[in-house]
């Protein structure tokens, strides 16, 4: 074996690799496909012999020492229907021809922890293992529609513009981990359309430059894992978990239509609606999100014990019009959002939603959502008794203007409360509701005043006290007198000049209190509606 001249191609090479070495200099697609789509299926290899293998050493030697480009031309490895034998090793190397990979099937694993690459695509391939932990991409990484058997680790990854995954298949690694992206950054996008993922999808502390697509993806978890565990995530525009519009024709099965995968408007002719489905629990704890989370059309199938945690995120816009969660519990505690879309359909019953500390400024409905379902919301998050999501709810209603509501969930806050207390108070609490609603009902305080004005001023005809002074008292008259004992502050020229005695000194001191009570309350319930005039 001799060694070979510069761009010379080595005397030990197969016809194959032969081929491939000249493409590289030549910068053109080594295409070994045959056209037919049964052969040509990387993932149920027929006939991929030693006219379709490559070696991966070759490969290596190719990226990371390969010859000069023929003048006037760029050096770059691009092959399609390729098989390549052994491991492909680049670890820790610099590799500076752009790389597309298409429809490509790898015996081994491929090893590219530390390595630099301008450009990285490969689209379809059938992977047994991506073990890629800080790689590092001036470009691209697309990894669209590939197979891979053993998980993908791109832990403390830095990805120079987009990384593509979409339509890709994961299977777990033995940890059971899909994907395991802790740590990684995304310059740009990160595009994760329809994927299916059979183990973990591991994005704890991952950064995403501009948007975090997972429409109509598929997420399984494995025993004793999450389906997605993401806590730290940062997306500086917005995490799309929702539906995508998809086809099954034969000429592109499962593929996404040609403008975009977003569910807007009406659906393209030829397809349907693949919501994004999640079957294990979400951890999204202590996300930052710049636009919004969209949960439109998404499916959450929790096991007893599992969440879909939302604790302490923040952002503009949580959109949460996704399927209701049979099980498990959707937690928001601690959140802070400023405008929070939802339907009734979608929150969990009694005990399945935990909302403590949870801060949100709008509200914004979708559908028939009336207060007594938004009430229903509020006591599924507290089956004990708390007072700050019905003390959070009345200020996002007042502030909308809907001060009707507001005093209506104050008041059903008060009922709740009510059951807490001891007997006596709670006997209190039954008699301030019966009577005026706790103040909140101040129509309910002026009603009982007309009442005991009645009342008062026809007792008091039946019975016209003596005056204090013979020569010093207006002309008796038993309605003003009545009016003037409960309207505090007011003086109607009767109080004062006439003396009770015996029991009626008692109903003359009732009126007086029971005046001060209810004239406070309606007061009170003026100034409400005057604020909000």
């Amino acid at each position: 074996m001799t060694e070979p001249q510069e761009g010379e191609a080595p005397d030990w090479l197969s016809a194959a690799e032969l081929g491939m070495w000249q493409a590289f200099r030549n910068g053109s697609t080594y295409d070994l496909s045959t056209y037919d789509p049964r052969r040509d299926d990387p993932f149920d290899p027929h006939g991929w012999g030693a006219n379709r293998s490559v070696r991966a050493r070759v490969i290596a030697l190719l990226l990371l020492s390969g010859p000069p480009a023929l003048p006037g031309r760029v050096a770059a490895l691009k092959m399609r229907g390729v098989r390549i034998t052994g491991t492909l090793t680049l670890a820790g190397g610099t590799i500076a021809p752009y790389v597309e990979l298409d429809r490509c099937l790898f015996d081994n694993e491929i090893v590219l922890p530390e390595s630099h690459f301008t450009t990285l695509r490969m689209a379809g391939c059938a992977i047994p293992r991506l073990e890629a932990a800080r790689l590092h991409t001036e470009g691209d990484l697309h990894l669209p529609r590939c197979r891979v058997e053993r998980g993908i680790r791109l832990t403390d990854a830095q990805i120079g513009t987009d990384l593509l995954i979409s339509q890709i298949e994961v299977r777990p690694d033995r940890m059971g981990r899909a994907i395991t992206a802790d740590g990684m950054t995304v310059a740009q996008d990160l595009q994760a359309d329809q994927i299916e993922t059979y183990g973990e999808v591991s994005l704890r502390g991952a950064k995403v430059g501009v948007s975090l697509s997972l429409r109509g993806s598929r997420l399984r978890a494995p025993r004793d894992r999450r389906a997605l565990n993401a806590p730290r995530l940062t997306v500086e525009r917005t995490l799309h978990m929702t539906g995508a519009w998809v086809t099954d024709e034969a000429t592109g099965s499962g593929s996404t239509p040609p403008y975009g995968v977003g569910i807007s408007g009406g659906p393209p002719p030829g397809t349907r609606v693949q919501p994004f489905e999640c079957r294990g629990g979400v951890r999204l704890d202590d996300g930052r999100f710049g636009d919004a989370v969209d949960l439109d059309q998404a499916r959450f199938v929790l096991m007893a014990g599992e969440e879909l945690s939302l604790r302490r995120i923040v952002t503009p816009e949580l959109r949460f019009t996704c399927e209701r969660p049979e099980e498990g519990r959707v937690v928001l505690s601690g959140a802070k959002i400023v405008t929070l879309v939802d339907v009734s359909t979608s929150w969990p019953g009694p005990g399945g939603l935990a909302m403590g500390g949870f801060v949100y400024e709008n509200l914004v409905w979708v559908g028939h959502f009336p207060l007594g379902r938004r009430l229903e919301w509020v006591a599924a998050a507290t089956p004990e008794y708390a007072p700050e999501p019905y003390e959070r709810l009345a200020q996002v209603l007042r502030n909308s203007g809907e001060d009707a509501d507001a005093r209506e969930v104050l008041l059903v806050k008060q009922r709740r409360r009510r059951e807490t207390l001891p007997l006596a108070a709670k006997l209190w609490g039954y008699l301030q509701d019966w009577t005026v609603a706790y103040g909140y009902r101040p129509g309910r305080a002026a009603l009982w005043m007309a009442v005991l004005w009645a009342g008062g001023t026809i007792a008091f005809a039946r019975h016209a006290p003596p005056p204090l002074k013979a020569n010093e008292h207006p002309e008796w008259n038993p309605a003003l007198f009545a009016l003037d004992l409960l309207v505090p502050v007011i003086n109607l020229g009767q109080d004062g000049y006439w003396r009770l005695e015996g029991g009626w000194q008692w109903t003359g001191a009732v009126l007086v209190m029971l005046g001060w009570i209810l004239a406070t309350t309606v007061a009170a319930g003026a100034s409400r509606l005057l604020r909000r005039g």
